[in-house]
């Protein structure tokens, strides 16, 4: 009842009070990425969602869209400019998601949502276990390691989180949550952040296509 009722609605209801109070910081940032960029101060990506459903995840820009001789974007690293690079290490560029949250495509806290291909490279039954809750903003991937531990062992987090949800686990997660971005750990990618037990990469971040479909 709670997984598919209370959450929910509490969510719903939070993420509207945190966006009326939020209101002049998400406008001032939003002004702020308009005159850093001179486009949208939104980065909208296709995700796979509660029980597979694709749905569109709402962050701040944080990258340019510089593009090398061969048209193909440059490295992220490069197109990190100083606004989204504060944004991205404070974590303020996952506030919109407080609008996924509001619509139902999120939760608070759950498996972080992955991109279509990173679900592609994952067992059917895999994708069908970590899809049962709705993604989250943070979870349990988040609060040991983020970016910093492999691909593999955040999939073991989500499976865990997804076989013991209850409230009084978000409640633990979202104030371990808050400490984590408070001391800004985390931030920075491991280099096997997406490989498999193999070794093999899966995918490099986010916006990458994967080298390698197979997961061990």
């Amino acid at each position: 009842m709670y997984i598919h009722i209370c959450k929910p609605f509490l969510g719903s209801l939070l993420a509207g009070i945190a966006l009326i109070i939020l209101i002049p910081l998400l406008l001032i940032v939003s002004v702020l990425l308009v005159l850093s960029t001179g486009k949208s101060p939104f980065f909208l990506q296709t995700r796979i969602g509660y029980k597979g459903k694709p749905f569109k995840i709402i962050k701040f820009k944080t990258m340019n869209d510089s593009k090398a001789e061969n048209g193909q974007l440059l490295p992220d690293e490069q197109r990190l400019f100083p606004l989204g690079r504060f944004l991205r290490s404070s974590s303020l560029d996952e506030l919109p998601q407080l609008i996924n949250i509001l619509k139902g495509d999120m939760a608070f806290v759950g498996p972080r949502p992955w991109i279509p291909s990173q679900m592609a490279a994952l067992p059917p039954s895999y994708c069908q276990k970590r899809c049962s809750v709705r993604p989250g903003i943070t979870g349990m991937a988040q609060i040991h390691g983020r970016n910093g531990i492999p691909f593999c062992r955040r999939l073991c987090y989500d499976l865990i989180y997804v076989h013991n949800s209850s409230l009084g686990l978000d409640i633990s997660l979202l104030f371990r949550t808050a400490r984590k971005v408070l001391i800004r750990e985390g931030i920075q990618q491991c280099n096997e952040a997406f490989q498999n037990k193999l070794g093999q990469t899966l995918i490099h971040n986010d916006l990458s296509q994967p080298s390698s479909s197979s997961f061990q």
